[in-house]
């Protein structure tokens, strides 16, 4: 990383784990980062108190000594953005981990860094016209999976003097001249500093994710932000996984933010083996891995988040549709508050520091969806993994979250323990935008999208409330159509809401698939109903054999085969009378 040379070294005054104190560092600014010792620990100024300046170092900092040399770098905390991004994984700055070696050691950020890789360049833009930002340059044809655009960076603007032709280039190559600026295949960006975009765009399209619970009753748009709070072993990390997996996104950045090691390198492997549909590929080529484990250094958990936004609003500003999946903001949130311990702020709630929502605020508000610069529509969506301590959903992460996500995909600790994955609570859960992709369905020839999904809500809540009456009176004493409530509550639970991910045939299922199996399971509901009005006991249909309808998300793949299966099932039911 470069330095300022002009500038007099300051000196370490205080070390206490990540936070270090330090003197002689007149001309520092906030977020600016700098090195500490003869490692070049990186770290990055927090607060300026006079001649004392507070930093938050982003390694482990043993061996440092108080009077150690603090050097100035003069720019604040940024990510290398370019070719090379996808199929990787990186840590919480963004330094890359596939080529690190096994044990790892304090190291620079190495900002501006460059490689001995070339890249096979391809011109896509004219000679003398105006561009602005955002405009296309080129193609980089070898950078992925993803077609790698480059692009004129945000702030300049001119006529196109120079442009490199079709061939190889390296890092440090300029491959344009735009007015007065050179423009490379890399570039640098302040994490915690939004990209531009020209408008935020007001047609709504709903995110597909292939988890029929979330897209039949709690779906979400493109662009929009989420949080799946849940206790310890509610299917967090598998869910978010699936997400990751089997969304209809363009890039994926998932971002572990101080989890567990192996749930990483489970995450790598499944990502690399798993065949892309859309691409032909490996999943993982069109996926960026941030790695920021519970092993590694506190403060860089901090800034992953920050990083992992800022490099899916690169692939945005191609004009991509990227999710990031964080997993998990609860021990971001950790980090913060023990940061805060040691610098002496006044504790919140719980002892979290008082400015945790707008930390929070700072990370989802960046997702959306946007006209770029260069003219094109695309998203950035969010979902954050919430790991409340004991599953207590009233903690400050998930309350202050609650504030600023457009829905809650909330884990339920009994469906998790019976075996029921997804394990997403129908009753704590909620999308604010359910009436959109109404909306959206209706404008795209499925108006009964909103019908179905309403009256599945309704049989779920009334079936979980006459289950509660039933443990108390028993359900022989309930009216045949309430306890036709319940057995359609069970159906609907074990028929549409279950889907395990490690089914070769139902961990994905499409939209249409979907909606095809809720409205078999409320028709065999209707079925059901009409027959008890007819005058056939309410206990002859409970012990009516429903295997066929359970395993239908399994044995029936297409539409004539659930058209098969209701046929089956009306013609036995009608036996009955």
């Amino acid at each position: 990383m470069d330095t300022v040379t002009s500038a007099r070294p300051g000196r370490i005054r205080r070390v206490n784990g990540p936070l270090v104190e330090a003197t002689g560092v007149p001309d520092a600014f906030m977020y600016e980062v700098v090195e500490l010792g003869d490692h070049r620990i990186p770290a990055e100024v927090v607060a300026i108190d006079r001649g004392t300046v507070t930093l938050q170092a982003f390694e482990y900092t043993g061996g440092l000594m108080a009077a150690d040399v603090v050097r100035r770098t003069g720019r604040p905390l940024s990510a290398r953005l370019g070719p090379g991004l996808l199929g990787r994984v990186f840590d919480g700055l963004l330094r890359p981990l596939s080529s690190a070696p096994t044990w790892l050691v304090p190291q620079t950020l190495t900002l501006g860094e460059r490689t001995a890789d070339r890249w096979s360049f391809a011109p896509g833009a004219v000679l003398g016209r105006q561009l602005g930002a955002g405009a296309v340059l080129g193609i980089v044809a070898d950078a992925g999976a993803i077609e790698h655009r480059v692009l004129v960076p945000p702030g300049v603007s001119g006529e196109l003097l120079f442009l490199a032709g079709a061939g190889k280039v390296s890092d440090g190559e300029v491959v344009a001249r735009v007015g007065d600026v050179e423009v490379g295949l890399f570039e640098q960006w302040p994490v915690r500093r939004p990209r531009p975009f020209a408008a935020r765009e007001e047609a709504f399209v709903p995110l597909h994710t292939g988890q029929r619970v979330l897209d039949l009753i709690f779906p979400i748009g493109a662009g929009s932000t989420t949080a799946v709070p849940g206790g310890f072993g509610t299917g967090k990390t598998v869910l978010l996984q699936q997400l990751a997996k089997w969304c209809d996104a363009d890039i994926i950045v998932y971002v572990g933010c101080g989890e567990r090691g192996n749930e990483m390198a489970d995450v790598l492997a499944d990502l690399a083996e798993l065949a892309d549909p859309r691409t032909g590929g490996r999943m993982i080529d069109r996926t960026v891995i941030l790695a920021n484990t519970s092993n590694m250094p506190m403060m860089a958990r901090e800034a992953s988040v920050f990083t992992a936004m800022t490099v899916a609003e690169y692939f945005r500003d191609m004009g991509y549709h990227a999710v990031v999946v964080a997993d998990s903001t609860s021990r971001w949130a950790e980090a913060l508050r023990e940061f805060a311990s040691r610098v002496g702020a006044l504790p919140a709630e719980e002892g979290y520091p008082a400015d945790l929502s707008s930390s929070l605020a700072a990370f989802y508000e960046r997702a959306g969806r946007v006209r770029t610069q260069g003219g094109r529509v695309a998203a950035v969506t969010v979902v954050g993994a919430v790991s409340p301590p004991g599953g207590d959903l009233t903690e400050p992460v998930t309350t202050a979250t609650e504030r600023f996500v457009r829905g809650v995909w909330c884990l339920d600790r009994d469906l998790a323990y019976a075996r029921h994955y997804p394990a997403v609570s129908w009753s704590a859960s909620y999308s604010r935008d359910a009436d959109a992709v109404a909306a959206w369905q209706t404008g795209h020839e499925n108006p009964g999208w909103a019908s179905r999904r309403a009256r599945a809500m309704k049989v779920l809540a009334e079936a979980a409330r006459l289950s509660e009456l039933a443990e108390i009176v028993g359900t022989r004493t309930l009216p045949g159509r309430e306890r036709m409530v319940i057995l359609g509550g069970r159906l609907l639970r074990d028929a549409v809401l279950a889907q395990s991910a490690l089914s070769p045939v139902d961990a994905t299922c499409s939209g249409e698939r979907g909606a095809a199996l809720l409205q078999l399971v409320l028709d065999i509901l209707d079925r059901c109903m009409t027959l008890i009005d007819r005058g056939v006991a309410a206990t002859e249909i409970e012990e009516f054999d429903f295997g066929a309808l359970v395993r239908a998300r399994e044995e029936a793949p297409s539409a004539a085969d659930l058209e098969g299966c209701r046929t089956r099932l009306t013609t036995a039911l009608e036996a009955l009378v």
